[in-house]
């Protein structure tokens, strides 16, 4: 019986942009989100109503949908046409521990892979973040080196970097 996910991915809506600009009023979810906290609603909501209607070239971002509410978003970015970088994120810090990134991320991952035709993927979590790695691990990501240095909830951390390959082009035990 084929899985049936808890969450689903839609194109946002400028409509949208009230609901995730909303997610700045959650002091935890801007800091683990990289967020700033201290811009007002309304140029939160501005932010997002803008990338929702012009995203930049190279940018497909998707709504993450749980129980028919606007619960995240995904990300795969970049410019390169078979390739590009995962991110996802969960708002607000209420329906974090729920399972609701590793879902999210892997339904990316899947639209990657089938809707898009991408040969690879690959995303990074600061080491900081034990969460956000070990969803990259249990989507079978390979971890492949050490990425910048940063800070990341006022601890000193630096990026793992992740891998996969689409599963047609994964090497199996036939394969070199």
């Amino acid at each position: 019986m084929p899985f049936d996910p808890a969450v689903q991915l839609r194109p946002l809506e400028v409509s949208d942009a009230g609901i995730l600009a909303s997610w700045s009023l959650d002091e935890r979810f801007c800091a683990a989100a990289e967020w700033s906290p201290d811009l007002p609603l309304a140029e939160h909501q501005r932010f997002q109503s803008r990338l929702i209607a012009e995203p930049p070239n190279g940018l497909v971002r998707l709504g993450v949908v749980h129980d028919g509410e606007l619960v995240g978003y995904v990300v795969l970015q970049g410019p390169e046409p078979q390739r590009r970088e995962l991110g996802f994120v969960i708002g607000d810090s209420r329906r974090w521990g729920h399972g609701l990134g590793a879902q999210a991320a892997q339904a990316a991952l899947d639209h990657g892979f089938t809707d898009l035709g991408l040969h690879e993927i690959w995303a990074e979590a600061w080491a900081a973040n034990p969460a956000s790695v070990r969803i990259l691990q249990r989507l079978g990501m390979r971890e492949i080196e050490r990425g910048e240095s940063g800070t990341y909830l006022g601890a000193p951390t630096y990026y793992r970097r992740f891998t996969i390959a689409a599963p047609t082009l994964r090497a199996g035990p036939d394969t070199a």
